[in-house]
């Protein structure tokens, strides 16, 4: 088990000490070694996660974080790159046009030049996150001007690995955490949320926020 480094960045202030510790502190390449070619949200959310990306216009040169062997476009973008954390899983994505292993807890940076992309979105991996800030910046590094990131989630996760400040709150409290992220980070307009797909609706819930590179 290895604990995490004490934060010097001051916009973490505002979380109670422990937020982002989690149960399983090990090195998250050890968990993510074995390819895990299932789907962690049900056919009807994976739609509309495609229909709201298709709403949204992501459909250009397109940066999927937090990726795997697949992305949930309902009809590919120009160009898809995946980051996420395990080469076969990844090689596996029809959608990709390239991906690349980054652990971004490890090390929030990513191979690309500034304004390499017109969008970017992460599907049910925001929880996982424990140096967010530090990666809205680089997403926001890596976006042009005017593009938006879009992420989705529901109620399913890895508990182990995701943080404690998500396992302590609620949907909707989800919902004002990523909102929280896009404005401390800087560099993004006023996020925008949506419950895509209520709970108590015949399956997953689904909720979205997203926000757009200044």
């Amino acid at each position: 088990m290895t604990a995490p480094a004490p934060r010097s960045d001051p916009r973490y202030e505002v979380f109670p000490e422990g937020f982002f510790s989690r149960s399983d502190e090990s090195v998250d390449t050890s968990f993510y070694e074995v390819p895990r070619l299932v789907t962690h949200i049900d056919d009807r959310a994976i739609r509309a996660v495609g229909e709201l990306y298709a709403e949204l216009g992501l459909k250009r040169a397109i940066l999927d974080v937090c990726g795997s062997w697949i992305s949930h476009y309902s009809s590919p973008p120009e160009t898809l790159i995946v980051q996420g954390m395990n080469a076969p899983e990844l090689s596996a994505n029809q959608a990709a046009d390239g991906a690349v292993v980054v652990d971004l807890n490890r090390q929030p940076t990513l191979p690309f030049a500034a304004g390499s992309f017109d969008g970017a979105s992460c599907c049910v991996s925001v929880d996982y996150l424990t140096q967010p800030l530090e990666v809205f910046d680089e997403v926001a590094r890596v976006l042009r001007p005017g593009s938006l990131w879009v992420h989705t989630f529901s109620n399913r996760c890895f508990p182990t690995k995701a943080i404690r400040g998500w396992l302590s709150t609620d949907d909707e409290q989800h919902v004002s955490l990523v909102a929280t992220y896009f404005k401390l980070s800087g560099g993004w307009g006023e996020a925008a949320a949506s419950m895509v797909l209520p709970p108590g609706t015949g399956g997953d819930p689904l909720y979205a926020v997203w926000a757009q590179r200044t």
